[in-house]
């Protein structure tokens, strides 16, 4: 079970290091985690059940994301950032059964008492667990079963482009294969230190970094949010020696280190990863940094990582994701049938850190798997050395600085505007986050371009809101009626 990788480290080591300066030993950390399963498991949290967990990037995230696990509960963290409409949908979909909050103004409870989910509020410090719900403080001791490693761990979503997102299970063995990938990858060890930029309610973030971090014995630098302005005191007050983020993170970190004066020799590597990383921006990373920049290539069903660049001596190839890391990687024409080196067609995965198919939906299992393989829905070319390089996305979602937006949701909420007589959304290359969402609509009375936007911010998260909204007097469409978002989107290429 997930909570293992907890165990057979020395008590005394530090886990995590808060840039407060409170830390926690990983006695500490295993202490909290069993005190507040079993507290969990003697008020109904029990195997199967669903539990959201919306909490900033945390130690009562993870305290709370490890203890529900160990119940033998599902954990499925939600961004703090979503509406209470966005709240609704996610808790519905995986017919969750509680909520985990450390604030009790989180926009989710309106959401959770609307569906009358069970709300439990954590909080931590040095003296201890503080857990409670509405009828006080949660008590009990009933230390949960061991977990098998088949059982489902985490819930996620993944954004669909023609359909609303999927439900994607992982299991504790899923999660622990990737874990081991990711290990061996880059020889994390105890004397490791990395710092969490990347948000736990992701894929990266949780597994990619900070459970990962755990798993190897490190140290787990963990801060409430990405900060640029403090980001090298807290590398230089901890000698962390890696970090993992998305491009628009390093480019932010690059356009200020003089400004802030980053150090020309820092990190024992850079990793990046859940957005395309251009060629010049990592070498300019390395150079000015002083680190080997390893891109990775991950998703949420294959729980995060599948392939990645190697540490050094291997070769750097610049502009690919590396090579496959535990899992193989097969690259198919539109029949399923294998290409072999060179030739451009669908990425598709197998391996043991790769979800066995998508909650309650037989239609996109059936679209989404060749066999034992799992279709990405990405197109590129291995290699004859098995380097993958990826040319562009089969599916339209919309990368946002590694954030994936479904379109099709936000077509939706904005054709839902009593203005709006049509809408389609898509990206455009933006310098900062790579790409960035964008719409066109066709009225059916005046409106302005900044009301649309406002009425988005209601019903969207922010990141998910079109930066512009660009009006026509009608939309192209094919023969057959249909609206082409990739024609639209090159309508307002530069």
């Amino acid at each position: 079970m997930l909570t293992s990788i907890l165990q057979n480290k020395p008590h005394d080591a530090v886990a995590i290091k808060l840039t407060d300066g409170e830390f926690y030993s990983y006695k500490q950390l295993l202490d909290l985690v069993d005190d507040m399963a079993s507290k969990l498991s003697s008020n109904g949290v029990k195997p199967g059940k669903v539990v959201n967990i919306v909490i900033d990037n945390s130690i009562e995230f993870l305290v709370s994301f490890l203890s529900v696990t160990r119940c033998g509960a599902i954990a499925a963290p939600l961004n703090p950032s979503y509406t209470v409409s966005e709240f609704m949908f996610y808790i519905e979909d995986a017919n969750s059964d509680y909520l985990i909050v450390k604030d009790n103004t989180s926009v989710s409870i309106s959401a959770a008492k609307d569906i009358n989910l069970h709300v439990i509020t954590v909080g931590i410090s040095k003296s201890g667990l503080n857990l409670t719900d509405f009828k006080g403080e949660l008590t009990g001791n009933h230390d949960p079963d061991p977990v098998p490693d088949d059982a489902v761990a985490l819930f996620l979503h993944t954004s669909g482009t023609t359909s609303q997102p999927k439900g994607v299970p992982l299991t504790h063995g899923n999660l622990l294969a990737s874990l081991g990938n990711i290990i061996d990858t880059y020889n994390l060890g105890e004397s490791d230190t990395s710092i969490l930029v990347m948000p736990l309610f992701h894929v990266h973030g949780l597994i990619g970094v900070a459970l990962s971090t755990l798993a190897s014995g490190g140290c787990l630098v963990l801060s409430q949010r990405f900060s640029a302005s403090t980001f090298w005191n807290i590398q230089s007050n901890t000698s962390a020696t890696w970090y993992s983020a998305v491009p628009t993170i390093h480019k932010i970190l690059l356009d200020r280190a003089d400004l802030d004066s980053a150090p020309y020799q820092s990190f024992r590597f850079i990793r990046s990863c859940s957005s395309p990383l251009s060629s010049q921006l990592l070498l300019a990373v390395e150079n000015r940094f002083g680190s080997p920049v390893l891109e990775a290539y991950g998703m949420t069903e294959a729980a995060h990582q599948m392939s990645s660049n190697l540490l050094p001596p291997a070769k750097s190839n610049p502009g690919s994701v590396g090579m496959p890391t535990g899992v193989d990687i097969s690259v198919r024409d539109e029949t399923g049938i294998a290409l072999s080196h060179s030739k451009l067609g669908e990425v598709c995965v197998k391996g043991p850190n790769v979800m066995g198919g998508y909650f309650n939906n037989v239609s996109a299992n059936k679209s989404a798997f060749w066999g034992e393989w799992f279709r990405t829905g990405d197109q590129g070319f291995l290699n004859e050395d098995q380097v993958l390089t990826l040319t562009g996305r089969l599916k339209e979602l919309i990368n946002r600085g590694g954030e994936k937006i479904s379109p099709v949701e936000v077509d939706q909420v904005i054709a839902s505007h009593s203005a709006v007589l049509e809408a389609i959304s898509f990206s455009l290359p933006d310098e900062k986050y790579g790409e960035s969402v964008n719409a066109a609509v066709v009225l059916s009375e005046p409106a302005s371009e900044s009301s649309i936007i406002e009425f988005c911010l209601n019903k969207l998260a922010h990141f998910k809101v079109p930066d512009r909204i660009f009006v026509l007097d009608e939309l192209p469409k094919s023969a057959t009626g249909k609206i082409k978002r990739r024609n639209i989107a090159e309508m307002f290429m530069d």
